[in-house]
C-alpha cells in the first residue's frame, strides 16, 4: 500500500510516468535526429562522454515514477510523433542560482502513433494510460514522409 501512494492515488505502480513537451524549432522527427546526432558528434570531438539532455526550469516533483521506465513525448507540428526514454532527471543551480534540471534522454527516437496536442507551455505530466502507442517497423516504411504516416493512421491503414 505505501508503495500505491508514492505512486499516486490509482495509479499501479508498474505503469510508468512519462512527460511531454512541445518540441521547439524541429520541423519533423527527421529534423530532431539530426539536431540529436549533431550535438553528440560535437560532444565527442571535445573528448566528452556523448549524452544527450535537455535542460528544463521546472524540475518534476514525480521524478521517481518518471525515471522507472518512462520517457519525454516530442509534440511536433500539432503531434505527438516520438518519444526518448528518460534516463535521469538531474537537477542544478544555473549561473544565475536559477533552479533547473536536465532530462538525460536515451539519443535513440522511437516513434509513436500521432496524437494531436494544442500549444503548451513547459512539459506535463503524461500517464501511461493517455499516452499514444509506439509505431512497429515494419518492412517497407523506413523514410515514409510524417504527413503520408498521420493520413493513412486517420483512414486506420496502419
Amino acid at each position: 500500500m505505501a508503495g500505491l501512494a508514492a505512486a499516486g492515488p490509482g495509479i499501479p505502480q508498474d505503469m510508468p510516468l512519462h512527460l511531454i513537451k512541445l518540441c521547439v524549432g524541429a520541423e519533423s522527427v527527421e529534423d530532431l535526429d539530426q539536431w540529436i546526432r549533431e550535438r553528440l558528434a560535437v560532444q565527442a570531438a571535445a573528448g566528452l562522454d556523448p549524452e544527450q539532455t535537455h535542460t528544463t526550469r521546472m524540475i518534476p516533483k514525480r521524478a521517481p515514477e518518471i525515471v522507472d521506465g518512462g520517457s519525454l513525448y516530442w509534440v511536433i507540428k500539432g503531434q505527438v510523433q516520438v518519444r526518448q526514454r528518460i534516463l535521469a532527471i538531474r537537477p542544478f543551480k544555473d549561473g544565475d542560482g536559477i533552479e533547473r534540471c536536465d532530462l538525460v534522454l536515451e539519443p535513440e527516437l522511437v516513434r509513436t502513433a500521432f496524437q494531436p496536442r494544442r500549444p503548451f507551455q513547459g512539459w506535463r505530466y503524461l500517464e501511461a494510460k493517455d499516452a499514444p502507442a509506439d509505431i512497429l517497423r515494419r518492412r517497407g516504411d523506413d523514410g515514409m514522409p510524417a504527413e503520408l504516416r498521420r493520413e493513412l493512421q486517420e483512414l486506420c491503414l496502419i
